[in-house]
This record gives structure tokens, C-alpha cells and sequence, in this order.
């Protein structure tokens, strides 16, 4: 439902998507609806390196009357495979909840839930499986996280990500559970590093 936003929650929110159109975070594309300015929909590019290169995600955020002395609930509506997002497409993510500050901003917003799909956070996992596998078994939790956003967040149109098969490609291609993209050097690199960061969080 359409939340009716203060004169002061509308006069922020309208200046921060002028300078989110004007000048947009990389990888980050806001659409603007002026009827309806407590739902700003966003879609997110996958970082590179990450199962979710190649894909385009489009995230909601919906802000009430107290914006921005509350923060915006933000959901995911392209499915996802993350520790950090539920099956709903619920964003598990401390800049919207406890360490929210009202000098804060929908870009903020966006570039944390951008960073979320580079550094997950296994350890306040709304998905426990995705959770789990990051945890313990890096290489399956990469490769289910990749089938997803090759099935629901990869434009049909786009090339394939370096590395990758395209879909056709030989004959296991007609089980997506068996298709495995072989990694550029770069992401196998990537991948180890953020393996080794894990237990930061």
C-alpha cells in the first residue's frame, strides 16, 4: 500500500532522487514514479567476481511519514539466493534497522544492499541454507547463487559472463543443476579472498 509522506519526508525524498538521477552510484539505476514517491524501485547490477555477476536486480524501497528519522523497509523482487535475503526478499542488513541514521540516504541504501551481494553475512542469515553453504561449502553455495541469477536476474538478451557456457551449449545445459561456468582466474581469486574474509563478520 502507498504510504502518504510529511511535506518534510517528500521535500528529502525528491531531492535525493534528483541527485540519484543525476549522478547515480555505479552499477546502481533508479526509476522514478512522481505518483507513488514512497516506492522507489531501484535495479542493482551484480558486482563482478560475485555468483551474482551478470544480473539485474530490482529492489523496492518503501518509506513512511517518518523518513528519515525511521529508515526505508527494503525488499528484494527478483529472487535471490543469498545468506541475507529471505525467500520473501527480505533484506537482513544493519543500515536498516539499529545502525540506521537519519543523516542517512536512499543512496546509502542502495550502495549497502549493493555491497550485501559482495561481503554477505552469514552469521545473521534470514535464508540458513544459503547461510550454511557459504559457511562450509563456499564452491555450492557460488553455484546455486549463479543458477538463480542466471534463471530470474540475467536479461535474456545479455552475453554470457567470461568463463561461462552459453545456454545450449552442449548437453548438460538441459539440466540447470549440472551446468558448473568455469571461473576466470580473477573470480577463483576473488572467490578465495572472500573466503577468507568470512570470518570477519
Amino acid at each position: 500500500m502507498t504510504q502518504r509522506l510529511s511535506a518534510a519526508a517528500l521535500r528529502r525524498v525528491v531531492s535525493e532522487l534528483k541527485k540519484l538521477q543525476s549522478s547515480p552510484p555505479e552499477g546502481i539505476s533508479v526509476q522514478v514514479n512522481e505518483d507513488t514517491l514512497s516506492e522507489i524501485n531501484a535495479t542493482i547490477d551484480g558486482p563482478q567476481d560475485t555468483p551474482y555477476e551478470g544480473g539485474r536486480f530490482l529492489v523496492r524501497l518503501t518509506i513512511d511519514e517518518c523518513f528519515p528519522d525511521t529508515p526505508p523497509k527494503g525488499v528484494f523482487v527478483t529472487r535471490i539466493f543469498h545468506p541475507n535475503v529471505s525467500e520473501k526478499g527480505e533484506i537482513c542488513v544493519n543500515t536498516l534497522k539499529k545502525d540506521w541514521q537519519k543523516h542517512y540516504g536512499i543512496e546509502h541504501v542502495l550502495v549497502t544492499v549493493k555491497c550485501l551481494l559482495i561481503y554477505p553475512n552469514p552469521e545473521s542469515a534470514l535464508n540458513e541454507e544459503a547461510g550454511k553453504l557459504l559457511l562450509e561449502r563456499y564452491d555450492d553455495y557460488a553455484r546455486h547463487a549463479r543458477l538463480m541469477t542466471d534463471i530470474h536476474a540475467r536479461p535474456k538478451d545479455a552475453k554470457p559472463v567470461a568463463g561461462e557456457k552459453p545456454p545450449g551449449a552442449g548437453a548438460e545445459n538441459h539440466d540447470p543443476a549440472a551446468r558448473k561456468p568455469a571461473p576466470a582466474p580473477a573470480a577463483t581469486a576473488a572467490a578465495d579472498k572472500r573466503k577468507k574474509n568470512l570470518r570477519r563478520f
